[in-house]
Formats: structure tokens, C-alpha cells, sequence
């Protein structure tokens, strides 16, 4: 199966190449690279950037000048925020402590200036029993799972559906994180290579105050009801408003870029936020 073009190598010494030119100013030499990352002094222009090449083959975050290695400048990363194509996701999982945790269900809203435009959905069957806990809490049951795709099934809809968007999600670190787990199955040592926007740092930034920044709170506090709540579709929707409600707060604190509302939210406690991160979901 041909790898989607929105996907890129997860190798860990493929992301600290990416940290050590972007920490040496977006472009270094093949050999400084092949010195600080593979320890090889001493070897040939010629084999260094063979070793480089073979490495970040086809990863469109790179770009091959004469001797060096330079990082692509991310263009969404300054693009106005009511431009950006976010797609908003949220999944259900399940998860034991025999069994990896694994996602039965993708919801997904894509936002463009300011509008819900577009829509995903699906069940996803991942072979194994619903625990009693998360059927009730969400409704979905072994019957309904035995009748979805497994996740190898509809991975490039997926993939089709998120393109290039800027990924948003309430917590985004579980939601992406997991679905990473499911494209790695799929095509192996691979993950998204999506730029991402978590709701939940953003709105503890932008409204410290607020006593609870989960999404029922926060829907509470922008005058809107969840429906289907622990459904993903429901809660993708749900997601999809407050991030709505959020830019338009950005707008009116001067904040125009994904840049700047990366560095505005990164103000917020480190501490604090990995408080609150392991109750806000």
C-alpha cells in the first residue's frame, strides 16, 4: 500500500535530525548532521549526504541544498487563523490492562473561515470486546463494532478526509496520539505529519478563570449544549464550536496566527497544565 502523502517516518533519529537543524538555525551541513546524529566524524561530503538522504527519504519536511540539509518553512504556521482548514476530531476508545488501547470511533468537523463545512464519521472494529464501562458511557456495544471496518479498512479515507488541515482537538495528545498508534498498524513506523492545536491548553490560557476547562464546562460557558456527548461525532461537533468561539477571542486579543496563538498559550503554567491535562477531556 502506497504511503499517503500527509504521513511521515516516525523514527525517533529522523525527529532528532529534524530538532538539530531546526536548533542550528533550519540548515546544517551533512556532515554536522551525520557527526551529532549517527556519531560518524570524519566521513566524506559525499557519504554523509548519502546517509542523510537515506534517512529523511521523502519526508517534505526537508529540503537538500548543495551541502546542507535546511527545514522547510511551515506556511500555515503564519497563515491568518480564520483561513486555516482545521479539522477538528475527537475518538472513542477502548483499553485493558492485557490489551493495547485501541480506537472504536473517529468523529471529525472540518472548519473553514468560520464555518463547519464538512463532516466525518465511523465505527471502527477493533476486534476486541467492549468493557462494560465504556458501553454505557458511550452506547456503542460489540454488535455495532462487529459490523464497522477494521481501522486498516478506512485509514485512507482517514487520511483523505484530514489532508494537510491543522489538526484541533480537546486534549490533542490523547486523540492524536492514539490515532497514530492505528496508522502505525497500518503503515508501519509512520505517523501524521499535521500541525496541531489542543482546545483544552487554549482555553485554560485564554480564560484562566474559568473554574474547569472541560468540554461540558466550556460549552456551559459559551451558551451551547453538547449533544451526543461521548460520541465522537458529537464531541468533534462540540470541539468544533468552542475552537470557533476561541478565534474569534484570539481576534480580538491581536492574535492572527497559528504562530502566535502557539506562543500565546504557551504562557500557561507547565505545571498547571499538566495538572489539569489528566482531568480535562
Amino acid at each position: 500500500m502506497q504511503r499517503p502523502a500527509n504521513l511521515i517516518s516516525d523514527s525517533s533519529l529522523v525527529q532528532e535530525t529534524f530538532d538539530f537543524v531546526l536548533e542550528s538555525g533550519g540548515r546544517a551541513t551533512f556532515t554536522e548532521v551525520t557527526d551529532s546524529i549517527f556519531h560518524l566524524s570524519n566521513v566524506t561530503e559525499q557519504l554523509a549526504a548519502s546517509l542523510v538522504n537515506d534517512l529523511i527519504e521523502n519526508d517534505p519536511r526537508f529540503s537538500f541544498e548543495d551541502s546542507h540539509l535546511a527545514i522547510r518553512a511551515d506556511e500555515v504556521e503564519a497563515q491568518p487563523l480564520k483561513m486555516i482548514d482545521f479539522v477538528v476530531v475527537d475518538v472513542e476508545a477502548i483499553a485493558s490492562r492485557s490489551t493495547p488501547t485501541r480506537v472504536i470511533e473517529i468523529g471529525a468537523c472540518r472548519v473553514v473561515q468560520g464555518e463547519i463545512v464538512d463532516e466525518f464519521e465511523s465505527l471502527i472494529n477493533p476486534e476486541l470486546p467492549v468493557p462494560r464501562f465504556i458501553s454505557a458511557l458511550t452506547g456503542i456495544n460489540d454488535e455495532m463494532l462487529r459490523a464497522a471496518p477494521r481501522f486498516e479498512y478506512m485509514a485512507e479515507s482517514w487520511l483523505t478526509f484530514a489532508g494537510d488541515s491543522v489538526l484541533a482537538a480537546h486534549n490533542s495528545t490523547f486523540d492524536v496520539t492514539l490515532l497514530n498508534q492505528e496508522i502505525a498498524r497500518v503503515f508501519p513506523g509512520c505517523r501524521m505529519r499535521n500541525a496541531e492545536l489542543c482546545t483544552v491548553q487554549l482555553a485554560r490560557r485564554m480564560m484562566p478563570n474559568l473554574e474547569k476547562h472541560h468540554l461540558d464546562a466550556l460549552a456551559h460557558h459559551f451558551g451551547f449544549e453538547v449533544s451526543q456527548r461521548h460520541r465522537a461525532a458529537g464531541d468533534a461537533r462540540a470541539t468544533a464550536r468552542v475552537l470557533l468561539h476561541l478565534l474569534d477571542e484570539l481576534d480580538i486579543c491581536g492574535v492572527r496566527t497559528l504562530s502566535e496563538a502557539r506562543k500565546f498559550r504557551a504562557a500557561d503554567s507547565p505545571a498547571r497544565a499538566e495538572f489539569e491535562l489528566t482531568f480535562d477531556s
